[in-house]
């Protein structure tokens, strides 16, 4: 029913120069969750006592049809589904109206470009020899958060030094190889933990802040602040955090935790000013469509967009209930549908240059019609990684898996393709990534413990593990 609002977007309440917040809706394709801010005639004509309001029931909705044709809508102030799908129809549809010979204007929010440099840290080690150390890391991290939750419910200070030095030791070994890390932010154990949200969200905030460069300082803040965002979590109920679809009461109820935290964090002197305004800032969104605070473009931190870009991003490729992540590319392409909407957009173009279209730990197909798993990125190169290779063109199980470098192939394959030996269409390159579970025989935790720390040996024990 909403999609027939983009029909309605007949007006806009602000001059072009500022960005797009309220439309004029049609009173037949209201829903609830619209914060209703203007009517089409004096509030005194009507029973709605409140000059804007939320719409939480039908029955307001009765109401509204019985005495006004359409109503303004502020855009930004919309929760629930209905303000996703009110701003992207409005991100898409903004010159589109003038079609309808209407002055709608489809605005730039002003946000000055981020610096970038990717040559600020030497060319990563490879991934087993960072492997043992990472595994140590994370399991150390993941003991942190639990130590970090249990403080917080019971009132008691939290382990700010502790996990700070934490953190420091995952930004070294992120500084040092990505993919050991990637690993294990992208894999999910048997002993998964209901905060391992926060975990992973630091293991890409870190290996996003290493990718433009940022310095070793705002890693650590950018990292802490991604572990700690949800501390305030403990303090909404626990009906309104595991509900699947929350209605607008609810979602106003669960949009408390930013300030929660941010209570919380600021109560400790030892945590950092710049943690806190990371944390503050992370559910602002570009076009002003996040929360607490409306802000919009420069107005959020640097550090707290891309804390925002990695939270997104994790709860697209986890989602709440699923067994196992989602293929990457659907989330990837979730997340660039709204650049320059709900995130900036040369933020989101860096962030997916930052894990790759193909995240190490990915299951993917060839062009062969082989199916592998993703075991480490060509950093120069990303559509080009290293492929462990488990089922063959049949898609029958190998009876010795091989690891193969799609970037070393392509340049054999060019060569012989110079040479006139191979025509063009020969050569492998991954054609789709593959949703975990769709092929049982392949065992992602045991490729990933094979690759990194068996060094690519011992292929009879990893197919003993993947037999059973």
């Amino acid at each position: 029913m909403l999609r027939a609002v983009s029909k309605h977007l007949l007006q806009w309440s602000v001059p072009p120069q500022v960005a797009l917040e309220q439309a004029k809706i049609s009173v037949g394709d209201l829903q609830r969750g619209m914060f209703v801010s203007r009517l089409d005639k004096p509030w005194t004509q009507t029973p709605f006592a409140l000059q804007g309001f939320y719409i939480r029931d039908l029955e307001e909705i009765r109401q509204l049809q019985k005495y006004c044709r359409f109503v303004y809508v502020d855009v930004h102030k919309t929760v629930g589904s209905a303000g996703v799908t009110l701003r992207r129809l409005i991100g898409a549809s903004g010159a589109s109206a003038k079609g309808h010979g209407r002055a709608a204007v489809r605005v730039t929010i002003p946000c000055r470009p981020v610096a970038v440099s990717h040559k600020t840290y030497p060319p990563p080690q490879p991934a087993q020899r960072e492997a043992g150390n990472a595994r140590k890391l994370h399991g150390q991290i993941l003991r942190g958060m639990g130590e970090v939750m249990g403080l917080v419910a019971s009132n008691r200070p939290l382990p700010v030094p502790q996990m700070n030095r934490v953190v420091e030791d995952l930004v070294e070994s992120v500084l040092r190889s990505p993919d050991a890390f990637a690993w294990l932010a992208r894999v999910r154990d048997r002993d998964e933990h209901t905060y391992s949200h926060s975990v992973r969200a630091s293991i890409w905030a870190v290996l996003f802040g290493r990718h433009i460069g940022l310095a070793r300082h705002e890693l650590l803040q950018l990292g802490v602040a991604t572990l700690l965002k949800d501390v305030g979590k403990l303090s909404i109920p626990a009906e309104v955090l595991q509900m699947p679809k929350r209605d607008p009461r609810s979602e106003l109820e669960y949009r408390k935790f930013v300030q929660h935290s941010v209570q919380m964090l600021s109560a400790d002197a030892q945590v950092d000013p710049q943690v806190i305004d990371i944390v503050r800032g992370h559910r602002e969104r570009h076009d002003g469509g996040g929360y607490p605070g409306g802000l919009r473009g420069d107005k959020i931190p640097v550090l707290a967009r891309m804390c925002g870009i990695v939270t997104f991003y994790d709860e697209a490729t986890n989602p709440r209930g699923a067994s196992q992540p989602i293929a990457p590319s659907k989330a990837v392409a979730e997340l660039y549908d709204l650049r320059g909407i709900a995130y900036q957009e040369q933020l989101v173009v860096e962030f997916i240059q930052a894990i790759g279209l193909y995240p190490t730990g990915t299951q993917v197909e060839l062009s062969s019609g082989e199916v592998g798993v993703v075991v480490e990125q060509t950093y120069d190169r990303r559509l080009r990684p290293k492929v462990m290779i488990v089922l063959d063109a049949h898609k029958r199980q190998l009876s010795k898996p091989r690891l193969f470098d799609l970037a070393a192939a392509e340049d054999r394959a060019e060569k012989l393709i110079e040479r006139g030996k191979m025509r063009p269409e020969e050569k492998v390159s991954i054609v789709r990534d593959i949703e975990p579970g769709a092929y049982p025989e392949v065992n992602t935790s045991a490729v990933r413990d094979d690759y990194l720390f068996n060094s690519g040996g011992q292929l009879s024990r990893f197919f003993s593990r993947l037999a059973r």
